[in-house]
């Protein structure tokens, strides 16, 4: 139950400096596949979490890496 609550904090703390850091991305976050469920009630388990957190991670680092200013 610890791991998920971290994962939750983590998630939480990255979508809010998305939010207000880069808030040009928050159109993408409703776009991304893992969070578009193909089933009615999907299961969240940890894998779930840290697969969603991992891709917004990723979708950071290459924006900031896209659009840093020389």
């Amino acid at each position: 139950m610890l791991l998920e609550q971290t994962l939750n904090e983590k998630i939480l703390k990255i979508t809010t400096k998305i939010s207000n850091d880069n808030p040009e991305l928050l159109k993408y976050l409703n776009e991304m596949t893992v969070t578009i469920p193909d089933v009615n009630n999907p299961e969240i388990n940890i894998k779930v979490l840290q697969d969603y957190y991992n891709s917004l991670e990723e979708m950071l680092k290459k924006y900031i890496t896209n659009h840093q200013i020389i």
